[in-house]
Protein backbone atom coordinates (compact mmCIF):
# COMPACT_ATOMS: atom_id res chain seq x y z
CA UNK A 1 0.00 0.00 0.00
CA UNK A 2 2.83 2.34 0.88
CA UNK A 3 4.56 1.53 -2.42
CA UNK A 4 1.36 2.22 -4.37
CA UNK A 5 0.93 5.57 -2.63
CA UNK A 6 4.54 6.53 -3.41
CA UNK A 7 4.10 5.61 -7.10
CA UNK A 8 0.86 7.57 -7.27
CA UNK A 9 2.50 10.63 -5.72
CA UNK A 10 5.49 10.35 -8.06
CA UNK A 11 3.21 10.09 -11.11
CA UNK A 12 1.25 13.17 -10.01
CA UNK A 13 4.45 15.17 -9.58
CA UNK A 14 5.62 14.16 -13.05
CA UNK A 15 2.32 15.30 -14.54
CA UNK A 16 2.66 18.68 -12.82
CA UNK A 17 6.17 19.07 -14.19
CA UNK A 18 5.08 18.12 -17.74
CA UNK A 19 2.05 20.43 -17.65
CA UNK A 20 4.19 23.21 -16.23
CA UNK A 21 6.80 22.83 -18.96
CA UNK A 22 4.07 22.69 -21.62
CA UNK A 23 2.45 25.84 -20.24
CA UNK A 24 5.79 27.62 -20.19
CA UNK A 25 6.49 26.58 -23.78
CA UNK A 26 3.07 27.84 -24.90
CA UNK A 27 3.57 31.08 -23.01
CA UNK A 28 6.97 31.53 -24.62
CA UNK A 29 5.52 30.86 -28.06
CA UNK A 30 2.71 33.32 -27.41
CA UNK A 31 5.16 35.94 -26.19
CA UNK A 32 7.35 35.41 -29.24
CA UNK A 33 4.29 35.69 -31.50
CA UNK A 34 3.21 38.89 -29.73
CA UNK A 35 6.71 40.33 -29.99
CA UNK A 36 6.83 39.39 -33.70
CA UNK A 37 3.46 41.03 -34.32
CA UNK A 38 4.33 44.15 -32.33
CA UNK A 39 7.61 44.50 -34.22
CA UNK A 40 5.77 44.71 -37.56
CA UNK A 41 4.96 48.12 -39.05
CA UNK A 42 1.26 48.30 -39.86
CA UNK A 43 0.62 49.97 -43.20
CA UNK A 44 -2.98 51.05 -43.75
CA UNK A 45 -4.40 51.29 -47.26
CA UNK A 46 -7.86 52.60 -48.20
CA UNK A 47 -9.00 51.41 -51.62
CA UNK A 48 -12.15 50.76 -53.60
CA UNK A 49 -10.74 47.32 -54.38
CA UNK A 50 -10.67 44.20 -52.22
CA UNK A 51 -7.33 42.49 -51.58
CA UNK A 52 -8.12 39.96 -54.31
CA UNK A 53 -8.16 42.34 -57.28
CA UNK A 54 -6.21 45.06 -59.08
CA UNK A 55 -3.33 46.88 -57.36
CA UNK A 56 -4.67 45.87 -53.94
CA UNK A 57 -3.80 42.24 -54.73
CA UNK A 58 -0.40 43.12 -56.16
CA UNK A 59 0.57 45.13 -53.07
CA UNK A 60 -1.02 42.59 -50.71
CA UNK A 61 0.95 39.73 -52.30
CA UNK A 62 4.15 41.78 -52.11
CA UNK A 63 3.62 42.66 -48.45
CA UNK A 64 2.92 39.04 -47.53
CA UNK A 65 6.56 38.34 -48.35
CA UNK A 66 7.81 41.09 -46.02
CA UNK A 67 8.63 40.19 -42.42
CA UNK A 68 8.60 43.68 -40.94
CA UNK A 69 5.35 45.12 -42.35
CA UNK A 70 1.67 44.25 -42.25
CA UNK A 71 -0.51 45.76 -44.99
CA UNK A 72 -4.10 46.33 -43.82
CA UNK A 73 -6.54 47.05 -46.65
CA UNK A 74 -9.84 48.78 -45.94
CA UNK A 75 -12.27 48.54 -48.85
CA UNK A 76 -14.67 51.46 -49.32
CA UNK A 77 -17.16 52.03 -52.13
CA UNK A 78 -15.75 54.39 -54.73
CA UNK A 79 -18.56 56.91 -54.25
CA UNK A 80 -17.62 57.25 -50.57
CA UNK A 81 -13.84 57.42 -50.82
CA UNK A 82 -13.60 61.19 -51.32
CA UNK A 83 -15.73 61.89 -48.26
CA UNK A 84 -13.84 59.38 -46.10
CA UNK A 85 -10.41 60.68 -47.08
CA UNK A 86 -11.53 64.28 -46.57
CA UNK A 87 -12.66 63.43 -43.02
CA UNK A 88 -9.39 61.67 -42.24
CA UNK A 89 -7.37 64.54 -43.66
CA UNK A 90 -9.28 67.03 -41.53
CA UNK A 91 -8.33 65.06 -38.41
CA UNK A 92 -4.72 64.66 -39.60
CA UNK A 93 -5.12 60.88 -39.70
CA UNK A 94 -4.61 59.86 -43.32
CA UNK A 95 -3.57 56.24 -43.89
CA UNK A 96 -0.15 55.50 -45.33
CA UNK A 97 -1.72 54.70 -48.71
CA UNK A 98 -5.07 55.69 -50.17
CA UNK A 99 -6.93 55.82 -53.49
CA UNK A 100 -8.39 59.13 -54.60
CA UNK A 101 -9.62 61.05 -57.62
CA UNK A 102 -6.48 62.70 -58.92
CA UNK A 103 -8.28 65.83 -60.11
CA UNK A 104 -9.53 66.45 -56.54
CA UNK A 105 -6.14 66.37 -54.76
CA UNK A 106 -5.60 70.14 -54.79
CA UNK A 107 -6.48 70.90 -51.17
CA UNK A 108 -4.51 67.91 -49.86
CA UNK A 109 -1.48 69.06 -51.83
CA UNK A 110 -1.78 72.66 -50.68
CA UNK A 111 -1.94 71.75 -46.99
CA UNK A 112 1.00 69.36 -47.25
CA UNK A 113 -0.99 66.21 -46.52
CA UNK A 114 0.24 64.14 -49.48
CA UNK A 115 3.69 63.06 -50.54
CA UNK A 116 5.42 64.64 -53.54
CA UNK A 117 5.86 61.54 -55.70
CA UNK A 118 8.35 63.08 -58.11
CA UNK A 119 10.73 64.04 -55.30
CA UNK A 120 10.29 60.73 -53.47
CA UNK A 121 10.76 58.54 -56.55
CA UNK A 122 13.80 60.53 -57.66
CA UNK A 123 15.32 60.10 -54.20
CA UNK A 124 14.63 56.36 -54.39
CA UNK A 125 16.04 56.10 -57.91
CA UNK A 126 12.82 54.70 -59.41
CA UNK A 127 11.32 57.73 -61.18
CA UNK A 128 11.99 56.08 -64.56
CA UNK A 129 9.47 53.40 -63.60
CA UNK A 130 6.71 55.89 -64.46
CA UNK A 131 5.28 56.32 -67.96
CA UNK A 132 5.90 59.92 -69.17
CA UNK A 133 2.39 60.26 -70.64
CA UNK A 134 0.87 59.19 -67.32
CA UNK A 135 3.03 61.71 -65.46
CA UNK A 136 1.96 64.45 -67.87
CA UNK A 137 -1.70 63.60 -67.29
CA UNK A 138 -1.43 63.61 -63.50
CA UNK A 139 0.51 66.87 -63.46
CA UNK A 140 -2.28 68.44 -65.49
CA UNK A 141 -4.83 67.17 -63.00
CA UNK A 142 -2.88 68.74 -60.13
CA UNK A 143 -3.10 72.13 -61.87
CA UNK A 144 0.65 72.31 -62.29
CA UNK A 145 1.41 71.60 -58.62
CA UNK A 146 3.49 68.56 -59.53
CA UNK A 147 3.13 64.79 -59.20
CA UNK A 148 1.35 63.65 -56.05
CA UNK A 149 -0.32 60.43 -57.20
CA UNK A 150 0.71 57.09 -58.65
CA UNK A 151 -1.01 55.87 -61.85
CA UNK A 152 -1.72 52.29 -60.77
CA UNK A 153 -3.97 52.07 -63.81
CA UNK A 154 -3.90 54.02 -67.07
CA UNK A 155 -6.56 54.14 -69.74
CA UNK A 156 -6.24 55.27 -73.31
CA UNK A 157 -9.45 56.37 -75.03
CA UNK A 158 -10.51 56.34 -78.65
CA UNK A 159 -12.83 54.83 -81.24
CA UNK A 160 -12.88 51.03 -81.33
CA UNK A 161 -14.18 49.87 -84.70
CA UNK A 162 -15.38 46.72 -86.46
CA UNK A 163 -12.83 46.05 -89.21
CA UNK A 164 -15.16 43.75 -91.16
CA UNK A 165 -17.94 46.35 -91.31
CA UNK A 166 -15.44 48.97 -92.46
CA UNK A 167 -14.09 46.65 -95.18
CA UNK A 168 -17.56 45.62 -96.39
CA UNK A 169 -18.50 49.26 -96.81
CA UNK A 170 -15.23 50.39 -98.36
CA UNK A 171 -14.32 52.62 -95.43
CA UNK A 172 -10.88 53.79 -94.31
CA UNK A 173 -9.99 54.93 -90.81
CA UNK A 174 -11.13 58.58 -90.77
CA UNK A 175 -8.44 61.24 -90.38
CA UNK A 176 -10.78 64.21 -89.88
CA UNK A 177 -14.17 64.77 -88.31
CA UNK A 178 -15.51 65.47 -91.81
CA UNK A 179 -14.29 62.00 -92.83
CA UNK A 180 -15.92 60.49 -89.72
CA UNK A 181 -19.30 62.06 -90.52
CA UNK A 182 -19.09 61.04 -94.18
CA UNK A 183 -18.33 57.46 -93.16
CA UNK A 184 -21.26 57.53 -90.74
CA UNK A 185 -23.63 58.68 -93.49
CA UNK A 186 -22.43 55.83 -95.70
CA UNK A 187 -23.03 53.32 -92.88
CA UNK A 188 -26.56 54.63 -92.33
CA UNK A 189 -27.31 54.27 -96.02
CA UNK A 190 -26.16 50.64 -95.78
CA UNK A 191 -28.46 50.04 -92.80
CA UNK A 192 -25.61 49.91 -90.25
CA UNK A 193 -25.74 51.87 -86.98
CA UNK A 194 -22.55 53.96 -86.93
CA UNK A 195 -22.00 54.24 -83.17
CA UNK A 196 -22.91 52.36 -79.99
CA UNK A 197 -23.30 55.07 -77.32
CA UNK A 198 -24.28 54.63 -73.67
CA UNK A 199 -26.24 57.87 -73.38
CA UNK A 200 -27.78 56.77 -70.08
CA UNK A 201 -24.32 57.05 -68.50
CA UNK A 202 -24.01 60.63 -69.86
CA UNK A 203 -20.20 60.77 -69.99
CA UNK A 204 -19.98 59.03 -73.40
CA UNK A 205 -21.78 62.07 -74.86
CA UNK A 206 -19.47 64.62 -73.27
CA UNK A 207 -16.46 62.53 -74.38
CA UNK A 208 -17.52 63.11 -77.99
CA UNK A 209 -17.84 66.85 -77.38
CA UNK A 210 -14.41 66.81 -75.79
CA UNK A 211 -12.96 64.88 -78.73
CA UNK A 212 -13.90 67.67 -81.13
CA UNK A 213 -12.73 70.36 -78.71
CA UNK A 214 -9.21 68.94 -78.20
CA UNK A 215 -8.75 68.72 -81.97
CA UNK A 216 -9.95 72.31 -82.40
CA UNK A 217 -7.87 73.86 -79.59
CA UNK A 218 -5.28 71.18 -78.79
CA UNK A 219 -4.71 68.73 -75.94
CA UNK A 220 -4.70 71.43 -73.24
CA UNK A 221 -8.16 72.78 -74.12
CA UNK A 222 -9.89 71.96 -70.83
CA UNK A 223 -6.84 73.09 -68.88
CA UNK A 224 -7.10 76.42 -70.71
CA UNK A 225 -10.76 76.68 -69.75
CA UNK A 226 -9.81 76.12 -66.12
CA UNK A 227 -7.09 78.79 -66.33
CA UNK A 228 -9.40 81.29 -67.99
CA UNK A 229 -7.49 81.29 -71.28
CA UNK A 230 -10.53 79.85 -73.05
CA UNK A 231 -14.25 80.29 -72.46
CA UNK A 232 -16.57 77.30 -72.63
CA UNK A 233 -18.76 79.41 -74.94
CA UNK A 234 -16.01 80.04 -77.53
CA UNK A 235 -16.50 79.05 -81.15
CA UNK A 236 -14.72 75.68 -80.94
CA UNK A 237 -17.04 74.55 -78.15
CA UNK A 238 -20.11 75.70 -80.09
CA UNK A 239 -18.96 73.70 -83.12
CA UNK A 240 -18.31 70.66 -80.93
CA UNK A 241 -21.73 70.75 -79.26
CA UNK A 242 -23.43 71.37 -82.60
CA UNK A 243 -21.62 68.44 -84.24
CA UNK A 244 -22.56 66.00 -81.48
CA UNK A 245 -26.15 67.19 -81.40
CA UNK A 246 -26.41 66.68 -85.17
CA UNK A 247 -24.94 63.20 -84.84
CA UNK A 248 -27.69 62.30 -82.37
CA UNK A 249 -30.43 63.91 -84.42
CA UNK A 250 -29.27 62.24 -87.63
CA UNK A 251 -29.51 58.78 -86.07
CA UNK A 252 -25.81 58.01 -85.73
CA UNK A 253 -26.36 56.74 -82.18
CA UNK A 254 -29.43 54.62 -82.92
CA UNK A 255 -32.81 54.90 -81.22
CA UNK A 256 -33.31 56.02 -77.61
CA UNK A 257 -29.65 56.78 -76.96
CA UNK A 258 -30.36 58.18 -73.49
CA UNK A 259 -31.85 54.86 -72.39
CA UNK A 260 -28.77 52.83 -73.40
CA UNK A 261 -26.47 51.80 -70.53
CA UNK A 262 -22.82 50.75 -70.73
CA UNK A 263 -23.45 47.01 -70.97
CA UNK A 264 -26.02 47.44 -73.73
CA UNK A 265 -23.76 49.74 -75.74
CA UNK A 266 -20.81 47.37 -75.34
CA UNK A 267 -22.87 44.35 -76.40
CA UNK A 268 -24.27 46.26 -79.37
CA UNK A 269 -20.71 46.71 -80.61
CA UNK A 270 -19.46 43.22 -79.70
CA UNK A 271 -22.45 41.60 -81.41
CA UNK A 272 -21.73 43.43 -84.66
CA UNK A 273 -24.75 45.72 -84.49
CA UNK A 274 -22.73 48.97 -84.56
CA UNK A 275 -19.56 49.89 -86.43
CA UNK A 276 -17.88 52.08 -83.82
CA UNK A 277 -17.74 52.41 -80.06
CA UNK A 278 -15.98 55.22 -78.17
CA UNK A 279 -14.49 53.87 -74.97
CA UNK A 280 -11.28 53.29 -73.07
CA UNK A 281 -8.80 50.48 -72.62
CA UNK A 282 -10.75 49.42 -69.52
CA UNK A 283 -12.97 47.56 -71.99
CA UNK A 284 -10.11 45.46 -73.38
CA UNK A 285 -10.90 42.77 -70.80
CA UNK A 286 -14.42 42.59 -72.24
CA UNK A 287 -13.03 42.45 -75.78
CA UNK A 288 -10.82 39.55 -74.70
CA UNK A 289 -13.84 37.67 -73.31
CA UNK A 290 -14.66 35.12 -76.02
CA UNK A 291 -18.09 34.44 -74.52
CA UNK A 292 -19.07 38.09 -74.84
CA UNK A 293 -17.17 39.12 -77.95
CA UNK A 294 -19.16 37.80 -80.92
CA UNK A 295 -17.10 39.58 -83.61
CA UNK A 296 -13.65 38.29 -82.62
CA UNK A 297 -10.58 39.96 -81.14
CA UNK A 298 -8.84 40.22 -84.53
CA UNK A 299 -11.83 42.08 -85.92
CA UNK A 300 -11.46 45.02 -83.50
CA UNK A 301 -9.31 48.02 -84.35
CA UNK A 302 -8.65 51.35 -82.66
CA UNK A 303 -8.29 54.84 -84.08
CA UNK A 304 -7.68 58.15 -82.38
CA UNK A 305 -10.14 61.02 -82.33
CA UNK A 306 -9.97 62.52 -85.83
CA UNK A 307 -8.59 65.97 -86.57
CA UNK A 308 -10.63 69.13 -87.05
CA UNK A 309 -9.63 70.84 -90.27
CA UNK A 310 -7.65 73.96 -89.38
CA UNK A 311 -7.53 72.96 -85.71
CA UNK A 312 -4.52 72.81 -83.40
CA UNK A 313 -4.92 69.20 -82.24
CA UNK A 314 -2.57 66.37 -83.25
CA UNK A 315 -3.13 62.66 -83.73
CA UNK A 316 -0.15 61.98 -81.44
CA UNK A 317 -2.19 63.40 -78.53
CA UNK A 318 -4.56 60.93 -76.87
CA UNK A 319 -7.34 61.28 -74.34
CA UNK A 320 -6.29 59.45 -71.20
CA UNK A 321 -7.43 58.93 -67.65
CA UNK A 322 -5.86 57.20 -64.69
CA UNK A 323 -9.00 56.15 -62.82
CA UNK A 324 -8.55 56.38 -59.08
CA UNK A 325 -4.89 57.05 -58.35
CA UNK A 326 -2.82 56.06 -55.32
CA UNK A 327 -1.38 58.69 -52.97
CA UNK A 328 0.74 58.52 -49.82
CA UNK A 329 0.46 60.37 -46.54
CA UNK A 330 3.34 62.85 -46.18
CA UNK A 331 3.28 62.60 -42.35
CA UNK A 332 3.60 58.81 -42.32
CA UNK A 333 6.32 58.59 -44.95
CA UNK A 334 9.49 57.69 -43.07
CA UNK A 335 12.63 55.65 -43.83
CA UNK A 336 10.88 52.31 -43.41
CA UNK A 337 7.97 53.41 -45.58
CA UNK A 338 10.42 54.64 -48.22
CA UNK A 339 12.09 51.21 -48.33
CA UNK A 340 8.70 49.53 -48.67
CA UNK A 341 7.65 51.88 -51.49
CA UNK A 342 10.90 51.33 -53.39
CA UNK A 343 10.55 47.56 -53.31
CA UNK A 344 6.80 47.54 -53.96
CA UNK A 345 6.92 49.78 -57.03
CA UNK A 346 10.16 48.64 -58.64
CA UNK A 347 8.99 46.66 -61.67
CA UNK A 348 5.34 47.41 -60.84
CA UNK A 349 4.41 47.71 -64.53
CA UNK A 350 5.69 44.21 -65.20
CA UNK A 351 3.92 42.81 -62.13
CA UNK A 352 0.61 44.41 -63.08
CA UNK A 353 0.80 43.09 -66.64
CA UNK A 354 2.01 39.58 -65.79
CA UNK A 355 -0.12 38.90 -62.72
CA UNK A 356 -3.30 40.85 -63.46
CA UNK A 357 -3.17 41.72 -67.16
CA UNK A 358 -3.46 45.35 -66.05
CA UNK A 359 -2.32 48.34 -68.07
CA UNK A 360 -0.84 50.81 -65.59
CA UNK A 361 0.98 54.12 -65.76
CA UNK A 362 4.25 52.29 -65.07
CA UNK A 363 6.64 51.11 -67.77
CA UNK A 364 6.57 47.49 -68.90
CA UNK A 365 10.03 46.08 -69.58
CA UNK A 366 9.15 42.40 -70.04
CA UNK A 367 5.99 41.77 -72.02
CA UNK A 368 4.39 38.36 -71.31
CA UNK A 369 4.41 36.06 -74.33
CA UNK A 370 0.70 35.30 -74.10
CA UNK A 371 -0.49 38.91 -73.92
CA UNK A 372 -3.67 39.72 -75.88
CA UNK A 373 -3.07 41.63 -79.15
CA UNK A 374 -5.49 44.32 -77.98
CA UNK A 375 -3.62 44.68 -74.69
CA UNK A 376 -0.37 45.00 -76.65
CA UNK A 377 -2.02 47.56 -78.93
CA UNK A 378 -3.08 49.56 -75.87
CA UNK A 379 0.45 49.55 -74.45
CA UNK A 380 2.00 50.54 -77.77
CA UNK A 381 -0.51 53.36 -78.10
CA UNK A 382 0.23 54.68 -74.62
CA UNK A 383 3.96 54.54 -75.29
CA UNK A 384 3.55 56.47 -78.55
CA UNK A 385 1.37 59.22 -77.04
CA UNK A 386 3.14 62.58 -76.93
CA UNK A 387 0.57 64.37 -74.78
CA UNK A 388 -2.38 63.32 -72.64
CA UNK A 389 -5.60 65.27 -73.03
CA UNK A 390 -8.04 65.72 -70.16
CA UNK A 391 -11.58 64.49 -70.50
CA UNK A 392 -14.34 67.12 -70.61
CA UNK A 393 -15.13 67.12 -66.87
CA UNK A 394 -11.52 66.56 -65.80
CA UNK A 395 -11.26 69.92 -64.05
CA UNK A 396 -14.92 70.31 -63.05
CA UNK A 397 -16.22 70.04 -59.50
CA UNK A 398 -19.19 67.82 -58.69
CA UNK A 399 -21.84 70.46 -59.49
CA UNK A 400 -20.20 71.48 -62.76
CA UNK A 401 -19.87 67.86 -63.79
CA UNK A 402 -23.57 67.28 -63.13
CA UNK A 403 -24.62 70.25 -65.27
CA UNK A 404 -22.33 69.18 -68.12
CA UNK A 405 -23.58 65.60 -68.16
CA UNK A 406 -27.27 66.02 -67.45
CA UNK A 407 -27.67 68.69 -70.10
CA UNK A 408 -25.67 66.62 -72.61
CA UNK A 409 -28.66 64.26 -72.73
CA UNK A 410 -30.95 67.20 -73.51
CA UNK A 411 -28.48 68.33 -76.17
CA UNK A 412 -28.48 65.06 -78.17
CA UNK A 413 -32.27 64.89 -77.86
CA UNK A 414 -32.55 68.35 -79.40
CA UNK A 415 -34.30 69.72 -76.30
CA UNK A 416 -31.78 72.57 -75.93
CA UNK A 417 -29.54 74.29 -78.45
CA UNK A 418 -25.75 74.02 -78.42
CA UNK A 419 -25.55 77.65 -77.32
CA UNK A 420 -27.98 77.04 -74.44
CA UNK A 421 -26.02 73.96 -73.35
CA UNK A 422 -22.77 75.92 -73.16
CA UNK A 423 -24.33 78.98 -71.54
CA UNK A 424 -25.79 76.87 -68.73
CA UNK A 425 -22.41 75.24 -68.20
CA UNK A 426 -20.66 78.61 -68.30
CA UNK A 427 -22.97 79.93 -65.58
CA UNK A 428 -22.06 77.00 -63.35
CA UNK A 429 -18.34 77.38 -64.04
CA UNK A 430 -18.48 81.03 -62.96
CA UNK A 431 -20.07 80.31 -59.57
Amino acid sequence: MKLKAVLTLTFALMLLIIVGCSSNDEANENNESERSSSDQREINFISEDTPEVQEAKILSDFDAEQSDTDLQIETIEQNNILQQISLLAASNDLPELFKYESNQLGDLIDNGSVLNIEEAFNDLGIYEELNPAAVDLLEQLSSGRGLYALPVELNIEGFWYNKEIFDENGLEVPETWADLLTASDKLLEAGVQPFAVAGKERWPITRLINGYVIRYYGANAMEDVSNGDLSITDQGFVEAATTVQNMGQDGYFGQGVNTIDSDTALDTFLQGQAAMYYSGSWDVANFNNEDRNQIGIDNIGLFNTPLVEGGEGKLSDWSMNAGLTLSLSADKYDEQMADWVKEAFTGYGDKAMKEMGMVSGFTVENMPEDVSPLTELTLDTIDSAENAALWFEGRFNADQKLVAEQNAQLLVNGDISPEEYLELLDEELKK
